[in-house]
């Protein structure tokens, strides 16, 4: 869903993520007799919490789609269970969706809700302890009976014994007004029962003034095969819009306006990072004028970018899906040596398998793209969860010295230019790029600038097209391993082009000629000379951003970005002179950070891992940084870590 921004660019100040609502007068006054009061807010944060069967992520979506499409910045954090199904009722078992939307430029999905909405017990007690007081509780009391309670250990209902004092609670019987609202379909009760999402997204459509042509048109496309339940479900939906509108429970409706003083002017659509990195793909292949290939094995949480580019056929994209992850690689690096931008997409585990592939690839010195959406770790882990925890495996997890680019985007929309980089990086150089994304940017959304084409780097690349040598007696030979004096990267030679026939494999090749060798000296070369070639790699400097000349500074990657600098733009309101960073290249680092890191007296590095950024900070640059962490496969609060970058300021 794309809407159009006219305005001239601005910024707001973020000052105001550090309050709870932001609550502003009535629109005119006082409601008049029989009219219900509309309050203007700058910002909300809204959490749906459900059942995994409860339909809350598609809940959250439309909620975000209507938003987006209404002009609201926004920035989503989905949270999925672990579990494919587990048992119904149970804290294992609940899903959520946290939306942060407002008038003016946000960073975060928000530190806490100012609406819960919660559809059984479960997600009740799972989501408690997030909820400032006074905030809204919409409770779903047709699931508050005993036994739901019983399972998340509730002995008497919170919904009577006090325990909910400090909220505005809510209770609406979900479920039977569902059911009601749709006896003219003849489904039966479990049927009917499924639509209660879309009573509380029409219920939520309403006290916050979304609009619902988007969300009528999109059930009724997705259920097209199935036209009764099509229209049971946007039955349910109004219904949910109407009670809302009639019920004395519900005095104040809200507006957010849109923030176009944030925004650039151009066109804009809400997205995620999985599909901006999916666009980003195709975008790089077209570019480079390049068949798009991905060799992949499904995994969470970036088996999305699969199922998209699989979409994509009429832009000359190509999907395998292997058997395992040693296959989707496998696959890919012959696509690259076939001519094609290769990809191939894990998350950690992957990674280690796919690390021997990784070094034949940094072997055979081959333009691939691997991407990492992180999850928490070690071993299978936690699916659903975020962590920023591989990128030492990225930097040396593989046997022998075999340095990889490394790229980070640090947004979610910022998965389509990170892309972009990767491919510049692994086709001017011929070298395999890991690109480190999250689970936190890989399911977040936000607005997204879409992009001219003309605004898009050229990245045509020239193969080989003949012989490149002239031997001593004069026979013109190719050789694979001659290289650009520029960037080092050795020849691109489809497979089947006369007179370019050459050897490939994983032993040690002999510079230039590429022939098998043993020599030590060679070996020595050519370690130094594929490391030289990373080193080189060109990227910009490192930005940045110290308005008051600051004495600490606070150095962030990847999805780290928004929670880091929501809380830098919160202590400069507070007086605290602050510097922030942020690194999109981790190998090579850009050339002025070493330069950068000495102006300041504090380094203080915040990391979803236990340091491995600052562990090569220090060793790099001899610099005494200090981490701060976190792995419990959560992204970072703006206010935990402004509490934290305080402490560090006045230590």
């Amino acid at each position: 869903m794309t809407s159009q921004v006219s305005s001239p660019a601005g910024q707001a100040d973020e000052a105001n993520e550090a309050l709870v609502g932001g609550q502003r007068a009535p629109r005119s006054g006082h409601a008049g007799a029989g009219e219900k009061e509309i309050r203007r807010l700058d910002r909300v944060i809204i959490r749906f919490a459900g059942d995994s069967g409860d339909g809350m992520q598609l809940t959250g979506d439309r909620f975000t789609s209507e938003t987006a499409s209404f002009g609201n910045d926004l920035s989503t954090l989905p949270n999925f269970p672990a579990e494919i199904r587990a048992p119904a009722g149970t804290l294992p078992g609940v899903s959520s969706f946290q939306l942060h939307f407002a008038d003016h430029d946000i960073l975060t999905p928000g530190d806490a809700p100012n609406v819960l909405v919660a559809m059984n017990p479960a997600a009740l007690k799972a989501n408690i302890g997030d909820v400032p007081r006074g905030a809204e509780i919409i409770v779903n009391t047709d699931e508050f009976t005993k036994r739901p309670m019983a399972k998340v250990g509730y002995e008497t209902s919170p919904l009577e014994d006090g325990s909910l004092e400090a909220y505005n609670v809510h209770p609406v019987p979900l479920t039977t007004l569902t059911v009601e609202a749709l006896k003219e379909f003849g489904l039966s009760r479990k049927e009917a029962e499924r639509s209660k999402n879309m009573f509380a997204l029409g219920l939520l459509s309403w006290m916050y003034h979304r609009p619902t042509e988007g969300t009528e048109a999109f059930l009724r496309a997705k259920f097209a095969k199935k036209p009764q339940i099509a229209e049971a479900n946007v039955t349910a939906f109004r219904a949910g819009w109407n009670f809302g509108e009639t019920t004395e429970d519900f005095a104040v409706s809200y507006e957010v306006a849109p923030a176009a003083q944030a925004f650039p002017a151009g066109t804009y659509r809400n997205i995620s990072g999985n599909l901006a990195l999916s666009y980003g793909l195709i975008a790089a292949s077209r570019q480079a004028d390049l068949p798009l290939y991905l060799g992949s094995y499904p995994i969470t949480p970036a088996s999305d970018i699969l199922h998209e580019l699989s979409k994509h056929k009429n832009f000359g994209v190509r999907t395998f899906q292997a058997e395992d992850e040693i296959a989707g690689i496998g696959a890919a690096l012959g696509a690259a040596f076939g001519g094609s931008l290769a990809v191939t997409t894990t998350s950690g585990p992957g990674v280690a398998l796919k690390s021997e592939t990784i070094g034949l690839a940094v072997s055979l010195e081959l333009p691939l793209i691997v991407v990492d959406i992180q999850r928490g770790g070690p071993s299978t882990g936690l699916p659903t969860k975020t962590e920023q925890a591989d990128l030492l495996q990225a930097m040396y997890g593989r046997n022998g010295e075999a340095p990889v680019p490394v790229v980070a985007p640090r947004t979610p929309a910022d998965c389509f230019d990170a892309a972009l980089d990767a491919a510049r990086i692994a086709l001017t150089y011929r070298t395999p790029v890991f690109l480190l994304s999250d689970g936190y940017l890989a399911n977040g959304s936000e607005p997204w600038k879409i992009p001219e084409t003309d605004e898009l780097p050229d990245l045509r690349v020239r193969f080989a097209t003949g012989p490149n040598h002239e031997l001593a007696d004069g026979t013109e030979v190719f050789w694979p391993y001659k290289r650009d004096p520029r960037t080092l990267a050795r020849p691109w030679a489809v497979p089947g082009t006369p007179g370019l026939e050459h050897r490939i494999g994983g032993i040690e090749k002999q510079d230039g000629s590429g022939n098998i060798s043993y020599d030590p000296a060679n070996h020595d070369l050519m370690v130094r000379t594929r490391q030289a070639k990373v080193d080189g790699v060109e990227v910009p400097d490192l930005q940045v951003d110290d308005p008051s000349g600051a004495r600490t500074l606070v150095l962030g990657w990847g999805s780290t970005y928004g929670p880091i600098t929501a809380a830098v733009r919160r202590l400069r309101t507070a007086g605290q002179p602050i510097a922030q960073a942020h690194l999109r290249n981790l190998n090579p680092f850009p050339k002025n950070l070493g330069e950068v890191l000495g102006r300041y007296d504090k380094v203080i590095v915040p990391e979803m891992n236990l340091g491995q950024l600052a562990t090569l900070i220090r060793a790099r640059y001899l610099v005494d940084a200090h981490s701060y962490n976190q792995v419990n496969g959560m992204p970072f609060k703006a206010e935990q870590l402004a509490t934290a970058l305080k402490e560090a300021i006045d230590a």
